[in-house]
């Protein structure tokens, strides 16, 4: 199985929790998440990851990515 490569920023960026919080959906994708949560240092369902989750799913819900909304809102569940 391929194995996905994580281009994260750097722990301290600004922006490292909401690539976090994508890393982890686009894993849950294709069935790699143990290996986002390896790569980003969060588990599946990080309760300080969920509001740019939840901007994930509006964004997915929007534009028709069914998949991408559907492991968003597992991962609010």
């Amino acid at each position: 199985m391929p194995r996905r490569f994580y281009d994260l920023p750097e722990r301290d960026d600004p922006g490292y929790d909401q690539a976090a919080a994508r890393a982890l959906l686009e894993a849950a994708r294709v069935n790699e998440t143990q290996l986002a949560e390896r790569a980003t240092g969060y588990y599946w369902g990080e309760p300080k990851l969920k509001g740019f989750v939840e901007a994930i799913r509006v964004e997915a819900e929007k534009s028709g990515d069914d998949r991408l909304e559907q492991v968003a809102r597992r991962f609010l569940a």
